[in-house]
């Protein structure tokens, strides 16, 4: 019988987690498939640990990993699906935002032939301006990325061994992983839901982290901002060389702009105005460099990805992305 495993990233998720555990039961009864459950608590402070391990007890299929810190969602998912062993894997946020009862029209796709099957989120339940900025952010790295990105697509999806096997071998550090399912390629589908409101607790993505999250996905998959630095320059050097010819001409023919009214009027606020616009784009621009060197600051460290504080029911010695005993075992 195929397997699937489905990855649970978890951060002070107690209030949630008895109707997570109820619900995802019921689903997987009506698979007809074998599964294991694998939940990452990403560092939590409350009793979501605990929570797990008493789960792992009532049930062997759940499966506990523990941080030694918060890592990140995405870094929780990317360990998801390197302690997974399915034929097939799905990723599912503990919130319940995203229905597991909705995995059966996900595995009818996998039968068909479907490496990637993704969620098309419809009629999301966040306020207005939040949905405005997740539309504009999706249809902007499609413009961006020289691959087809789906829009309105999150880490809600299936994916098959394969695609996760290419995933795991991927070894950068600042992780997108609905981009980096996006740039694997295979075959892949959407399949819409209705996004529904967080069962219970609190949102853990702040707008900040979301700015964050967002700049990840753009940056990993796109050298987009440096060109745009390129062109602000140029815009602004084009501007600049205007206003020298404007003013010039202003000097030589005073009498005839008097008359249509732009008689030259030479200040000490002209200046710095224009001091202080060219230095922002400057600033502009080398924020951006400085953020593509800090991404190569970070690669070039090679830590690991993660670090295990506890496991249950899980292989505790397997080492992460980036850890050495990965690569004294390569070597080996």
């Amino acid at each position: 019988m195929q397997k699937v495993s489905v990855i649970v990233p978890c951060f002070n998720e107690e209030a949630v987690l008895p109707q997570l555990v109820d619900r995802l039961e019921k689903a997987a009864s009506t698979w007809g498939l074998d599964y294991e459950i694998l939940c990452v608590d990403d560092g939590s402070s409350d009793k979501t640990w605990e929570m797990l391990k008493a789960q792992n007890q009532k049930n062997p299929r759940w499966h506990c990993l523990s941080f030694a810190r918060n890592f990140g969602h995405q870094t929780a998912v990317s360990a998801g699906l390197h302690y997974s062993r399915g034929d097939a894997v799905v990723v599912l946020d503990a919130d319940l935002q995203d229905p597991p009862e909705e995995l059966s029209r996900f595995f009818e796709k996998w039968r068909e032939g479907f490496q990637v099957v993704y969620a098309i989120r419809q009629k999301r339940k966040e306020p207005l301006a939040k949905r405005f900025c997740y539309w504009a952010f999706y249809r902007m790295m499609s413009r961006m990325v020289p691959f087809r990105v789906p829009l309105d697509a999150g880490d809600f999806c299936l994916m098959d061994r394969r695609v996760v096997d290419i995933l795991n071998q991927m070894p950068e550090r600042n992780r997108f992983v609905r981009g980096m399912r996006a740039w694997a390629g295979f075959k892949q589908i959407g399949v819409p839901y209705e996004r529904r409101a967080r069962a219970a607790g609190e949102p853990k993505y702040t707008f900040a982290r979301l700015l964050r999250l967002a700049w990840d996905g753009v940056s990993s998959f796109s050298s987009a901002p440096l060109h745009l630095a390129t062109y602000l320059g140029f815009w602004v050097s084009g501007f600049a060389f205007f206003g020298v010819v404007f003013t010039l001409a202003q000097k030589i023919f005073t009498e005839q702009f008097t008359k249509i009214g732009l008689k030259p009027n030479p200040g000490f606020p002209t200046i710095v105005i224009s001091v202080l616009f060219l230095g922002g784009v400057q600033l502009i621009c080398l924020g951006i460099l400085g953020e593509y060197v800090s991404r190569i600051y970070d690669e070039v460290k090679h830590r690991p990805l993660w670090i295990v504080r506890e496991t249950v029911g899980l292989d505790s010695t397997a080492a992460a992305p980036g850890d050495a005993r990965q690569k004294n075992r390569a070597s080996e």
